[in-house]
């Protein structure tokens, strides 16, 4: 633990060993939940030991998710024949070999160009030496997804500065979207040029729709919902920019440009909407994703339409697939519905004591955000009791390693899955 045991990183006393913890599990699974304050807690080696957790924890969850995105359905040489072709599934044209390579390279890449371009953007207000730390750690933070900030009141001094949050989305965006997705939009751009055909998998394109959609879709309700809210005292062309921030950052970056705790009740409901579905698989973002949300869309309407495929796009989605979204789902949607309930039953008797908003909504809330490593709270951190910040620092590790445990489980044991009988069949009344 070096948050704790490592000297000159605080400016006053260390951080208890729950705390450090707690920190710890927050940079490595890159959520941004915090229970000190980044800014005024850390010292500027501190603050590079929390940034290193967070760029360690997310290069190597990342390159962690997309193998087992590529493991799922395929077979490896040898011992470890699972590996190889599911490639050909997901992304056909990407290369696998050079996967880690390419996830390393192109992280540093664009953390690299954001932090050019936050730096040209604040030497203005913080001077031409003063500007280089928080541009670093702002365009490591916002392309990991991780939400941590070295201001103390994350992102609301900048509500007023669309180019800062104009740069600080894109970061997230890329961040979220996932290096398979990344890989494949690069060799179709090469082809264009080349004038080449090429064809983007179903994998890629449901993950741009769906993208696309939830963004859109949240920024209309988010902008609607706090227009004359939190938004309003901001010109329109600002309502509209800190509307689509809103929108993007709970997919899952956790920095915030208004004080969700005086949201309106819309607002953070939706927002917990697109905090549980997240992210993009292989990607920085955590959540239930939005290619497994996309299936479950499809497989439901495809129902409706009484067809006993899920087609999109002129081609089937395997059964197996569709299995594993439904499964995920399921155990994801339990876990958090008992992650609520304990947090209302260890937290809320104590609400009417504290200086937060009280009710279930705050907690709910906080439980969305810790499961699916986004980082946005409506204040409640800060005040959470031992046995709080002991469940938000598991909700946090299960939300992050969990469904990717349970989507390795699944493909490690589908050879002999396959060589097990089945049972003479017996039907079971629904609905």
């Amino acid at each position: 633990m070096a948050l704790r045991t490592l000297p000159g990183l605080y400016t006053g006393e260390p951080l208890s060993w729950l705390d450090a913890l707690f920190t710890a599990t927050s940079a490595v699974c890159v959520t941004g939940l915090i229970v000190v304050d980044t800014a005024t807690y850390f010292t500027t080696a501190g603050q590079a030991v929390v940034l290193l957790l967070i760029q360690i924890g997310g290069i190597g969850m990342v390159t962690f998710a997309s193998l087992i995105i590529m493991m799922i359905g395929g077979r490896m040489a040898l011992h470890q024949e699972m590996l190889t072709r599911s490639v050909a599934e997901v992304a056909p044209r990407v290369d696998y070999r050079h996967l880690t390579r390419n996830v390393v390279r192109l992280t540093l890449l664009l953390e690299l160009a954001g932090a050019v371009l936050l730096y040209v953007c604040w030497v203005p207000r913080f001077g031409w030496r003063g500007a280089i730390w928080p541009a670093v750690f702002h365009s490591v933070s916002a392309f990991c997804n991780a939400g941590f900030s070295t201001f103390s009141d994350s992102l609301m001094g900048f509500a007023r500065a669309p180019h800062v949050l104009l740069v600080v989305m894109t970061l997230i965006v890329l961040g979220g979207i996932g290096f398979l997705t990344l890989e494949e939009l690069g060799l179709w751009h090469r082809a264009r040029r080349a004038r080449r055909s090429f064809r983007l998998s179903i994998h890629t394109r449901l993950v741009l729709t769906t993208s696309g959609l939830l963004t859109l879709g949240g920024w209309l309700g988010l902008t609607v919902f706090e227009w004359r809210a939190s938004l309003a005292d901001m010109p329109v062309w600002h309502r509209l920019v800190n509307g689509l921030f809103m929108s993007i950052t709970p997919r899952t970056a956790g920095f915030n440009t208004i004080d969700y705790a005086t949201a309106t009740d819309s607002a953070n409901f939706l927002t917990i909407l697109l905090m549980s579905i997240g992210g993009s698989p292989g990607s920085m973002a955590g959540g239930l994703k939005t290619t497994t949300f996309a299936l479950l869309g499809l497989l439901a309407w495809c129902r409706l339409r009484g067809l006993e495929f899920t087609t999109i796009g002129g081609r089937t989605v395997p059964e197996a697939t569709m299995q594993r979204a439904v499964g995920l789902f399921v155990i994801v949607f339990g876990l958090l519905t008992v992650a609520i309930f304990l947090f209302t039953t260890s937290e809320l008797p104590w609400v009417s004591q504290l200086s937060r908003p009280s009710g279930f909504l705050p907690l709910m809330f906080e439980a969305t955000s810790a499961f699916n490593t986004v980082g946005l709270s409506m204040g409640t951190t800060h005040d959470l009791t031992g046995f709080g910040k002991v469940l938000t620092t598991l909700l946090m590790f299960l939300g992050r390693v969990g469904p990717l445990t349970f989507c390795a489980a699944l493909a490690a044991r589908r050879q002999f899955a396959a060589r097990q009988f089945r049972y003479a069949h017996e039907n079971v009344a629904i609905g």
